[in-house]
């Protein structure tokens, strides 16, 4: 498994998650995030979904145009969800286009980062996400 972490950390630096902010202040309080995406949990799809900062906007905007709430972006700690033996599968997300896919229960301890965010008119804005150095 470590390995396929390896090869992942050469392909993207950065594995982010988009939540609504409800429930990361929930996950925050009881130490574990399990919602997938909008509208399904870990229980429901079997993984949490998770993508890189260049296809975080595609996802927004596709699955939280319409979403009026704040938002919150989670950037996870690869190193520590590897030594806690919890697989992130590179997938097909429908298109050809491979998305991480957490397998397991996200401990808040993993979340290394937190960026607010909030949908405009269909858009992702997250200034501080596109903002600090890399």
């Amino acid at each position: 498994m470590w390995c396929q972490w390896q090869l992942y950390a050469e392909a993207m630096t950065r594995i982010l998650h988009l939540a609504e902010l409800e429930h990361w202040q929930y996950a925050q309080a009881s130490g574990e995030y399990r919602q997938s995406t909008r509208g399904a949990t870990l229980k429901d799809v079997g993984f949490i979904h998770c993508s890189s900062a260049e296809q975080l906007p595609v996802v927004a905007s596709f699955i939280y145009a319409d979403y009026t709430e704040e938002l919150v972006v989670l950037e996870l700690d690869a190193a520590a969800i590897a030594n806690a033996d919890i697989e992130i599968r590179m997938e097909d997300g429908g298109t050809g286009e491979l998305y991480p896919h957490l397998y397991g229960v996200l401990q808040s301890g993993w979340v290394k980062k937190t960026y607010s965010a909030e949908m405009r008119s269909g858009v992702l804005i997250a200034p501080m996400l596109y903002s600090e150095p890399r």
